[in-house]
């Protein structure tokens, strides 16, 4: 039999797809190279179904005889493996983006004169569309928890910002560009102690308790599918950081991080101009070791953030508390500073990726910000956290209008700023 490769991510199966493989079995004997996570999740969002769900999905239908990875977008390497004598693809990458790899396909199977079929596209069917409809209808908490392990696994940069209420979880949730072919997003959200305080007009020194935070988290788990990272500050008493760990897991956030301080916690920005202590290596492993053996699954992540270059105490330091707390079961580390420039991340990071063993690295570049995000992955780290940005972004707004309203004695001077109600009335499902 004629030898037959279909490439699709088939993490939302519809009629298109039957269709193109009902065709594709006509010609022969069809070979389905299924995208990984990993080559989905480098131009757009990391498919809702994990490889092997969508492996067992797509092996059980008609017409498929077996399925193998394919590991990138590029076709090349699995059409030289497989040498097919027909590539079959829908029509609808003529142009834009795809329309390189169109032609690479074509140029590889002219080398032992192999064809491409295209099938037209099917009318009706918008993965856009099932995307939205998949979004409003949520998530579990299962599923969200263990998304973001999923992404450090499948992503080169985890994105990840705060969102402090349910209308900035759903700007999290919402917004994406497209560039160079690639669509960009935010992976999660950080749930900030700083901006939960801020909103509540309270300082940022655990005054805002675990109990009130949780309301903000529950906001974000109505209205969202991203995983959340859970801003743990210090983690407080060993004793009950493990039931803050059991609780969180419980909602479906994916992970906590908390610092090697003790005493009231002051921002670690204002680094030594206040009085901030750092705690004994051998006490945050112990927090640590408590919250790994009360959480129940293994996809809860405890991050250990080190707060060394922040109180002057070196790098040595950071690099012996990292080893201890990777030994300890940290599931990653954050490494803070508050240089200018990421030259002393950069640092720590070139002698930590020489350590015998390591977990994922967690970056947060607030005062360093003109750091690019790629730059912090060439340099290993995984995650990068936009702490503070969207709040500190609203109040300026927030201000001005206020300002404008008292000056003019009308709203009318303040229009242009605004979002027109209509907008935001569309905005929150379910209000139409």
């Amino acid at each position: 039999m004629k030898k037959v490769y279909v490439g699709m991510s088939a993490d939302l199966i519809h009629p298109g797809h039957l269709n193109v493989i009902g065709e594709a079995a006509k010609l022969g004997e069809v070979t389905i190279g299924l995208l990984t996570d990993e080559a989905i999740a480098g131009y757009k969002r990391l498919p809702y179904l994990e490889y092997e769900q969508r492996r067992i999905i797509v092996e059980s239908i008609k017409g498929v005889e077996r399925v193998v990875p394919q590991a990138t977008l590029d076709y090349r390497p699995n059409l030289c493996r497989y040498k097919p004598d027909f590539v079959v693809h829908g029509d609808d990458w003529r142009e834009g983006v795809q329309k390189q790899t169109r032609q690479q396909v074509i140029d590889t199977l002219d080398e032992w004169g192999g064809l491409l079929v295209e099938i037209p596209y099917t009318k009706g069917i918008s993965s856009t569309q099932l995307n939205h409809a998949l979004k409003e209808v949520g998530t579990t908490p299962d599923i969200r928890l263990k998304r973001l392990r999923r992404l450090i696994l499948s992503k080169t940069t985890v994105r990840i910002i705060e969102a402090h209420s349910g209308l900035t979880g759903l700007i999290v949730e919402n917004i994406s560009i497209k560039k160079d072919g690639e669509i960009r997003e935010f992976d999660g959200m950080w749930a900030s102690s700083l901006t939960d305080s801020t909103v509540k007009g309270k300082p940022d020194i655990e005054a805002v308790d675990i109990s009130a935070r949780l309301g903000n988290i529950n906001d974000l788990l109505e209205v969202t599918t991203k995983p959340i990272i859970f801003d743990g500050d210090t983690g407080g008493k060993t004793e009950h950081f493990v039931f803050t760990v059991r609780t969180l897991e419980r909602m479906g956030v994916s992970a906590i991080i908390i610092e090697d301080k003790t005493g009231l916690k002051q921002n670690s920005l204002f680094g030594v101009d206040v009085k901030q202590e750092q705690e004994s290596i051998e006490q945050f492993c112990n927090k640590i070791e408590a919250g790994k053996r009360a959480q129940i699954t293994a996809d809860f992540m405890i991050i250990a953030r080190i707060e060394s270059l922040i109180l002057k105490a070196g790098m040595d330091d950071a690099l012996t508390r990292a080893k201890a707390y990777i030994d300890s079961g940290a599931d990653a580390i954050m490494i803070h500073s508050k240089e200018k420039t990421g030259d002393e991340i950069f640092e720590f990071c070139r002698r930590y990726n020489r350590l015998e063993r390591t977990v994922p690295l967690v970056a947060v570049p607030t005062s360093y910000d003109t750091v690019y995000d790629d730059e912090l992955s060439k340099h290993g780290v995984k995650i990068v956290i936009y702490a503070n940005q969207l709040l500190r972004s609203a109040y300026p707004a927030m201000v001005r209008t206020a300002e404008e309203i008292l000056l003019n004695r009308r709203a009318y001077e303040s229009r242009p700023h605004l979002m027109p109600i209509g907008e935001i009335l569309n905005l929150i499902p379910f209000n139409k």
